[in-house]
């Protein structure tokens, strides 16, 4: 557990290539999720080409650093699911999962948000010619960090309550 207190939203990333080894780690760790139902409602996109990774990166105005990483992950789930009205929880937890993997295994990743707002997820799914049963939830670049950032201690207790 102790990557869950390392993790960082990395944005700069050095120009070197993620070993495809990593990659498939990441993306085991990513199916590992739990689901509603084990229904595993994900799909995944690696994108390497450096010209999706810039079409990518106007997504929306806090995605540039795409263009610049050497790998992005797209995250979708598919819409004909068990449970459709879960699947956003779903790949949420499968998302933070590519995360913690990738800080792991030495590298550095940050969550672009897509869903739920309908013009990102086109876009997306338009760059990467999606196909109409999935929708594109989460926008992952990942790489190796240009620099070392210590995590911010975020526990509040006055927001924790205590029932019994």
């Amino acid at each position: 557990m102790e990557n869950i207190f390392h993790r960082v939203s990395v944005r700069k990333y050095q120009d070197r290539t993620v070993e495809p080894e990593k990659v498939e780690q990441i993306l085991r760790a990513a199916c590992a999720a739990p689901s509603a139902v084990n229904q595993q409602p994900w799909e995944f996109y690696v994108v390497t080409d450096k010209g999706k990774l810039e079409e990518l990166s106007g997504a929306h105005d806090y995605a540039k650093c795409t263009a610049k990483a050497p790998l992005a992950i797209v995250s979708c789930y598919r819409k004909n699911c068990v449970m459709p009205e879960f699947a956003p929880t779903d790949l949420a937890i499968a998302t933070e999962h590519i995360l913690l993997e990738a800080d792991a295994l030495g590298l550095g990743a940050v969550w672009l948000g897509i869903y739920p707002i309908e013009e990102r997820m086109e876009r997306v799914e338009k760059a990467l010619s999606i196909p109409e049963n999935l929708r594109a939830f989460a926008l992952v670049p990942v790489g190796y960090p240009v620099k070392e950032k210590k995590q911010e201690d975020r526990f509040r207790p006055e927001r924790i309550h205590y029932v019994g």
